[in-house]
């Protein structure tokens, strides 16, 4: 008997499902034929996934009858890349793949984004299917239909938005995810307790143990996650509202990424966010919108669950506030120059602040930089 939690993306006629449970990387035959009869497929990963669970879905597809190709790309942040992105389109036409077949995304949130822009690209768009490997992708890059790659003057400013047709949740291998991973895809949970479900955050407060351990815990966290963001892709699914809302901590998190140059070694994608959101809730209180309490609150969590939330925790140091500002200002979420952030006045309450005064996101960085 099946323990698949579903969620549903509701947007009409490319609505899609969220499957989430332990198993489905042997079932992804059967899920993806179910909803795509008669496809080839052309699975993306990288080489740790590959090592890992690469047979594991190639037997899973032959089960299904969906002939398959593999592309296996380097690991980490440095591979979301033009040179990665032609290695991927031109395998994908190297192997004769017609536009009703399928790019299958098989590993963290770097593959999905880079694997859903050659989708959205190759032939004018083909069907595409992510199948999240890190708590980070299953909760948050995975569903929505963003794709990218990064550019030398910033993170995620190339891309398209590219619904999937489905994405399959596999959470049993989320068991070999090292734990510095897993925590930085925790953070992204996190994240939509602070956003609008305060009573989300307040049962991770009390469960996030449970949650690492795994089981039920696990996978109710994730469902709720892709609950909250299936819910704000259906209302806003290119950005131009509310979805905004799912940047909280990112303004903050990705300039601290470009400061180490997607070092991972050094910070990895949810460790920055979970430094950026307990930065939002201090700038917040700084700036008389919430409570210090609300932030020492989001700090003490992060801290508890091993998760850096303060500047001083980047290693190797970092450059100054001014260059800081620079990569904010670089970031995408500027408008005609002026600077948009998620802040907060509370716990599950936050909102788009726009024309955010420069002066004021440079003096606080200022009061919070290592040196």
């Amino acid at each position: 008997m099946s323990e698949d939690v579903k969620v549903e993306v509701g947007l009409g006629e490319r609505a899609y499902d969220i499957l989430i449970g332990p198993g489905l990387i042997g079932r992804a035959g059967a899920e993806i034929g179910s909803r795509l009869a008669g496809i080839r497929a052309a699975i993306v990963t990288d080489e740790n996934v590959a090592a890992q669970h690469l047979e594991a879905l190639k037997a899973g597809l032959d089960a299904g009858r969906i002939a398959s190709s593999t592309i296996v790309l380097p690991a980490g942040e440095k591979t979301k890349n033009f040179a990665a992105l032609q290695e991927v389109v031109d395998a994908v036409l190297a192997a004769r793949l017609e536009r009703g077949d399928a790019v299958i995304a098989f590993g963290g949130g770097v593959i999905g984004d880079l694997s859903g822009f050659a989708a959205g690209i190759v032939r004018r768009g083909m069907n595409f299917v992510q199948m999240p490997t890190s708590l980070l992708a299953q909760v948050d890059s995975s569903v929505g239909g963003k794709t990218g790659i990064n550019s030398t003057r910033g993170k995620n400013l190339i891309g398209v938005f590219h619904q999937p047709r489905l994405v399959l949740a596999d959470t049993a291998v989320l068991d070999t995810l090292p734990l510095r991973e897993f925590r930085a895809g925790y953070a992204e949970v996190a994240k939509y307790g602070l956003i609008d479900r305060p009573d989300f955050f307040a049962w991770l407060e009390r469960n996030w143990q449970d949650v690492f351990a795994g089981g039920p815990a696990r996978i109710e966290a994730i469902a709720q996650s892709c609950r909250a963001k299936a819910d704000v892709v259906a209302r806003d699914e290119f950005e131009t509202g509310d979805r905004a809302l799912l940047n909280l901590g990112h303004t903050f998190g990705h300039a601290l990424e470009a400061a180490v140059g997607y070092d991972g070694a050094r910070l990895v994608h949810g460790e920055g966010v979970a430094i950026g959101m307990a930065l939002a809730h201090r700038f917040s209180a700084r700036m008389n919108l919430a409570s210090p309490d609300d932030a020492a609150r989001v700090e003490a969590h992060l801290k508890a669950v091993g998760l850096p939330w303060r500047m001083a925790d980047v290693p190797g140091g970092l450059p100054d506030a001014e260059t800081l500002l620079s990569f904010i200002a670089q970031d995408k979420k500027v408008s005609r120059g002026a600077l948009t952030f998620i802040l907060t006045r509370g716990i599950g309450q936050s909102f788009i602040a726009r024309d955010v005064p420069v002066s004021e996101v440079l003096a606080f960085l200022k009061e919070n930089h290592t040196g």
